[in-house]
């Protein structure tokens, strides 16, 4: 029985897998055309298997093709490189070459001329820098002479943008051609899960399908992940639901170590500031692939450019890790909320949450205890976050302690805008939706409101709260206050919370 597959390249016959068909074409066609070319993509973007499908196809049209990944280079000294790289070459392309040096090496290459030869390098970046220089100009020179020899086609690969690495290296390094390896499409992600549906019986709702496709970005890593999570955690289970699908969405946000975030975390957190001002602001941010922090963020995975060419984050799971990752946890300010949490007061004779009641208590809260708190010192006494994160997470406080009082839960929307929290809280049986945001000016509040109410209705939601942060030193239109008002057919209940920033420092 085949399964998902959660690491290295998938091999048909034990793991379900997509064949990118098209993508295959491409790389087909530049082989042919006796192009070299490089290319780069985020871990967990199916770079492996899509090599290995490749390699099966140019094997298959008269092609010998050798795949060396240089991941564990980057200290190799020369001859321990050159060793693997003449072996692997060797088994590969069924030669004898001898181990000399790099440029002999791409000689003797030059002298076989009556072979059809494509040489792949994986995880080029990999390659210790006293030597890479030399590697990609032995490439270089063997490139402009492609025509009259059998090397017909070099593939550079990596998790960096490699047109920058070869620059830098080798220029100029003329390598015009870059192949993108692009994430999964939906129709893709269904197609994958409806291999499992076929082969077992087993079957996914519709919406646990298109969850799982929301939260990963069709990262193909990641929706193999949540894929055999699920058929692992409910073997034998005639239909996964979605609140399966939300017990295994806990368990990857909460529980799991996984490799590929830490290393997402691992990136934000040089960039801190960068990445709150996404998480809690909504300023506008053009993608620009020069500046470091996007070159860096966008090359890990993290953001990439949204429609109108502004930054956005690129896989919600990763936003939402991020999230609760950068929360400052040693304050004990939750201790201090239980304590003062009124139950009575917060449900009415037929236990519906009184929403008055709580934000009203939070408010009170807020006056006492202000935001400060919420905003840690690292070792030389500088706060690592921004003031705006301090707001959102002084309410995700509260409302988690007044979740654990009331046996209640919550769980974040997988939504992949800025400048937003979207917080579904479930108690007593009944779903309500939380947004909370800063307010900037007059029409991105209005326009947030009816925001709210679309995601209400997508989520079969008849209420909404909007929880507005304000600075106290502005003077506030007519049309911003707290309401009670049906939008779209639903409910949006409105509340301004004021801040001072003054106090922060």
């Amino acid at each position: 029985m085949r399964r998902f597959n959660t690491s290295g390249p998938n091999i048909a016959q034990e793991h379900y897998t997509i064949y990118r068909t098209d993508l295959i074409k491409k790389g087909l066609q530049l082989v042919k055309e006796k192009r070299y070319f490089t290319i780069w993509a985020p871990r967990q973007t199916g770079k492996s298997t899509y090599f290995a499908q490749l390699s099966e196809v140019l094997e298959q049209t008269g092609y010998k093709v050798a795949h060396i990944n240089f991941e564990d280079s980057k200290i190799s000294p020369i001859e321990t490189f050159m060793q693997q790289f003449v072996d692997k070459i060797n088994t590969f392309w069924g030669t004898q070459l001898l181990q000399t040096n790099i440029s002999q090496i791409f000689y003797e290459i030059e002298k076989k001329t009556d072979k059809k030869f494509v040489l792949i390098i994986d995880e080029v970046e990999g390659i210790n820098s006293e030597y890479f220089g030399q590697f990609l100009h032995s490439i270089r020179r063997v490139y402009h002479s492609r025509y009259q020899h059998s090397l017909h086609s070099v593939i550079l690969v990596g998790v960096s943008n490699i047109v920058g690495v070869v620059s830098d290296n080798a220029s100029p390094f003329n390598i015009a051609d870059n192949l993108s390896v692009p994430y999964f499409t939906e129709s893709e992600v269904f197609e994958l899960l409806a291999q499992h549906e076929s082969e077992t019986g087993q079957l996914f709702e519709d919406k646990v399908k298109r969850k799982i496709s929301q939260i990963t970005a069709n990262q193909p890593g990641l929706v193999n992940g949540f894929a055999q999570k699920l058929v692992e955690d409910f073997e034998g289970k005639q239909i996964i639901d979605y609140q399966d699908y939300l017990k295994v969405e806990h368990w990857y946000l909460n529980l799991t170590i996984d490799k590929n975030f830490e290393n997402i975390l691992n990136k934000a957190t040089e960039e801190r500031n960068f990445v709150e001002r996404l998480l809690f602001t909504e300023d506008k941010i053009p993608f620009k692939i020069d500046r470091p922090a996007i070159k860096l963020l966008h090359t890990n995975g993290l953001i990439k450019q949204d429609e109108e060419g502004f930054v956005t984050f690129w896989v919600p799971f990763y936003k939402k890790r991020l999230y609760d990752a950068f929360y400052p946890y040693t304050n004990g300010e939750k201790t201090t909320i239980l304590r003062n949490i009124i139950i009575d007061e917060l449900f009415d004779e037929k236990g519906h949450l009184i929403f008055d009641n709580l934000i009203k208590n939070y408010k009170e809260y807020v006056k006492r205890r202000g935001f400060k708190t919420f905003r840690e010192k690292d070792a030389n006494g500088n706060y690592p976050s921004i003031k705006e994160s301090a707001l959102m997470y002084s309410f995700e406080t509260y409302i988690q302690a007044f979740l654990q009082v009331v046996n209640g839960k919550s769980y974040r929307e997988a939504d992949t805008g800025l400048g937003k929290s979207d917080l579904i809280i479930n108690v007593n049986s009944k779903e309500y939706l939380i947004e909370t945001k800063i307010y900037y000016y007059e029409n991105q509040f209005l326009t947030g409101k009816k925001q709210l109410a679309y995601y209400c209705n997508s989520l079969n939601l008849n209420k909404g709260i909007y929880l507005v942060f304000y600075p106290n030193d502005i003077r506030l239109p007519n049309l911003i206050c707290e309401k009670i008002e049906q939008i779209e057919k639903v409910e949006i209940r409105t509340y301004l919370v004021e801040f001072d920033e003054s106090k922060w420092e």
